[in-house]
């Protein structure tokens, strides 16, 4: 098991009782190092077959430290961490989000939010220690009141019946907020659809949206003459969201027309997320990141602490989170929540779409006509593609290689603050990193047209695939 962009993540056969209660423990002595020793931690679980027996040993763990436990049972992550910020306490989510069904993950939240990169390095260190047994066995009890709080804080981010007249499909697939999306839709005025509910796990992944998902949206948005489709990610904290013809809004595209729609004077973004934000000249103050929550979170943080009215984050799989307290126009404040939400998003773009009366499509058209795309390839061993990403970070050669495969003569500039990103002529773009998350290399793409920003993936991932043809024994080939 290991930490990556977001949360600890592993095979499910090595996430044994003893291994998760060795991690759990570590969490809590590091917040007793830290701060105060917690008296009441919370737990909650997305719908892997998995996850429930993981959260039974997170539960177990917590009480064998002494402290009590709210089981708080399937819920979306956003809503777990929502709750754990009202009541002050840390909290476990047991999730393993999109990653493929054969691993699993916990995510950690301190009283005031997702933990940093600095509290990752603390709980193992504090797992590296061994820790005398706790004198009291905590109590454990069961409560739906963090679903509620999470049901109210979303029908506050519109009026009452800001989405009456609009028909939208809920693709639920194995969401665990798939009912909690349709009752806020439902509340909200919407007439909604319920679509492709299962039993069987699918791991729904918002950048790399499968092809026979995009062919299911274009065609439940015609049968059912939808204005949107909406979905998330396993665990709810990533939108999904496609317009009236079923066409897929990448999740860049979602933060960029919901951070407008809020009024945000700050984002904070990795560098994945397409240069439309700047192009776009909506928001005052921009910062680039690592790609995952926890540089974002910290960069929001960054700029609220630089004096930033309503600091956001969006990444480009469309997890938004609320650096700040936002008032709606006439209404109360919405809470400020820093952690990745799927429904803030979702409300904010059908609400701006109702409120002006527009499609979702024209709302996409405002935006500045920059491209992106992504995509990934699979069972790649991380040493073996970290190996690549150093030769092509430091050998001009390489690069030169790479530019040819890409159709262009040289490579203009490169990033090397998260993976190996390559500025083209043209202002182009041409991005690969290792996933932090899974055994998979990335590839992202910018460019002035849709098509050619997926060509510039396919060929990125095409020469990945030639240089890192045999995974298994020895180094990268150099030919780039």
């Amino acid at each position: 098991m290991k930490f990556g962009t977001s949360g600890l993540r592993g095979l499910v056969a090595d996430m044994t009782d003893a291994i998760v209660s060795d991690y759990v423990l570590a969490f809590i002595h590091h917040l007793s190092a830290q701060r105060a020793a917690p008296t009441t931690a919370l737990v909650g679980r997305d719908l892997r077959p998995s996850s429930a027996r993981i959260a039974a040993a997170c539960r177990a763990a917590i009480r064998a430290a002494g402290v009590d436990c709210v089981d708080c049972g399937e819920l979306p992550t956003p809503a777990l961490a929502l709750e754990a910020a009202a009541l002050g306490a840390p909290a476990v989510m047991v999730t393993g989000s999109h990653i493929p069904f054969d691993r699993n993950g916990m995510k950690f939240y301190m009283p005031d939010g997702e933990i940093t990169k600095a509290d990752e390095a603390g709980i193992l260190a504090q797992r590296a220690v061994a820790q005398p047994p706790s004198s009291r066995e905590g109590s454990e009890t069961a409560s739906s009141a963090a679903l509620a709080r999470y049901r109210d804080r979303n029908l506050a981010i519109l009026p009452a019946g800001a989405l009456r007249g609009l028909r939208i499909g809920v693709y639920q697939h194995s969401a665990v907020g798939r009912d909690v999306i349709v009752e806020a839709l439902s509340l909200l005025g919407a007439q909604t659809v319920a679509l492709g509910r299962t039993d069987a796990f699918a791991p729904i992944d918002t950048e790399a949206v499968r092809p026979e998902d995009v062919a299911q949206a274009r065609a439940w948005a015609a049968e059912h003459r939808l204005d949107a489709l909406v979905s998330t990610d396993g665990d709810g904290d990533r939108p999904l969201i496609a317009d009236e013809r079923g066409a897929f809004i990448r999740g860049d595209v979602v933060g960029l027309l919901t951070a407008r729609a809020i009024g945000a004077d700050a984002v904070a973004t990795p560098v994945s997320s397409s240069t439309a934000l700047e192009r776009s000249g909506w928001v005052k103050k921009i910062a680039r990141t690592r790609i995952g929550s926890p540089f974002v979170i910290e960069m929001a943080q960054a700029l609220a602490a630089g004096g930033a009215r309503l600091p956001v984050g969006y990444e480009a799989n469309g997890g938004f989170l609320l650096g700040g307290a936002w008032t709606p126009e006439g209404r109360p404040p919405v809470c400020a929540l820093l952690t990745r939400d799927a429904m803030l998003p979702i409300l904010a773009l059908l609400g701006e779409a109702a409120r002006r009366k527009l499609a979702l499509s024209a709302l996409v058209a405002e935006t500045p006509r920059r491209f992106t795309a992504s995509d990934r390839l699979t069972e790649i061993a991380p040493e073996r593609s970290l190996a690549w990403l150093d030769l092509l970070a430091h050998a001009a050669p390489a690069r030169s290689r790479l530019a040819h495969r890409l159709g262009v003569e040289t490579v203009v500039g490169v990033d090397t603050l998260d993976g190996v990103r390559m500025i083209l002529p043209g202002e182009e773009i041409a991005h690969l990193r290792a996933s932090g998350n899974a055994p998979e290399l990335r590839a992202y793409a910018e460019a002035a047209a849709p098509d050619r920003a997926a060509a510039i993936v396919a060929m990125l991932l095409s020469a990945a695939a030639d240089a890192l043809a045999d995974t298994r024994t020895g180094s990268a080939r150099s030919e780039g």
